[in-house]
């Protein structure tokens, strides 16, 4: 069985249990998808993020769900951004998981402190900055999806001044948020998110087997805070594109997120290409 790492912190027993994405709602296409926050359908966005190691052999469950999720978006109620996270701490493993960050470990003990749940595990889901759980359990991701999808969300939009080359430049607007908590601060963030991706892992835990990855977190950050009041913001940040991403698999996510409660109050997402593809 699988342990964390970081801080010698033990994960939990992890027990995949089937969830039926079937049972959520309609199937809707990927191309359905907006650029805006949320579409013509009432759908609000979701963030749920996935805390995740190649080294870890009970990651695999939640990574296959993570990308179920992204990819057939069955929730009536909810539009599912998904991000996956891959952590640094397995890496003295036996195996180095090449999308592994310290940036995203950083990350995810910022949710454990925020989310009282003790040291960071893998692997561990967590929805809209405020639900963290074991990611593999599929009735608890649906129970908290759709609770996240029942709060009133900022509407975010994301445009491309102009096609991907060697930099992309985005326009990014969010209109005044909802019940922002005037003793904390919100930040917008903007991630870039690289789907198609797969390893052949040869050691540690999951040696021999073939990983498969969606919406794999490549770059993350901060492009503004919106003022105590919840002000409309709007920002035109530009990000370099890595030679080694495939820009065709390419998504630029944003989200508003509060710095100490962790809660997020809007997010959007588009595919970027030669001639952007909505999501």
């Amino acid at each position: 069985m699988s342990r964390a790492l970081l801080r010698v912190a033990m994960i939990p027993v992890v027990v995949a249990v089937g969830f039926s994405l079937a049972s959520a709602g309609a199937r809707v296409a990927p191309g359905a998808r907006s650029q805006a926050s949320s579409s013509a359908s009432g759908r609000e966005p979701v963030l749920v993020e996935l805390f995740t190691s190649e080294g870890c052999s009970s990651c695999p469950p939640a990574d296959t769900l993570l990308a179920e999720l992204d990819s057939r978006q069955p929730f009536r109620s909810a539009e599912i951004i998904a991000i996956e996270e891959h952590v640094d701490y397995w890496d003295q493993q036996g195996w180095k998981d090449p999308f592994s960050s310290a940036d995203w470990t950083f990350r995810q003990n910022e949710y454990a402190s925020s989310l009282h749940n003790g040291s960071a595990y893998t692997p561990e889901m967590v929805v809209d900055g405020t639900e963290g759980f074991v990611g593999s359990r599929g009735p608890t991701v649906k129970t908290a999806i759709e609770k996240a999808a029942s709060l009133p969300k900022a509407i975010v939009e994301i445009t491309e001044a102009a096609p991907p080359q060697k930099s992309v430049v985005l326009k990014v607007a969010v209109e005044k948020l909802p019940n922002a908590n005037p003793k904390d601060s919100a930040q917008v963030l903007l991630a870039i998110t690289e789907s198609g991706l797969h390893s052949a892992v040869k050691e540690g835990e999951n040696a021999g087997r073939e990983l498969q990855h969606s919406a794999v977190l490549r770059e993350l950050k901060v492009i503004g805070t919106v003022g105590k009041n919840g002000e409309a913001f709007a920002a035109q940040p530009t990000v370099k594109l890595d030679s080694g991403w495939n820009v065709a698999h390419l998504r630029a996510v944003v989200f508003v997120q509060e710095k100490k409660s962790r809660r997020v109050l809007g997010a959007a997402e588009i595919t970027l290409a030669p001639e952007t593809a909505l999501r």
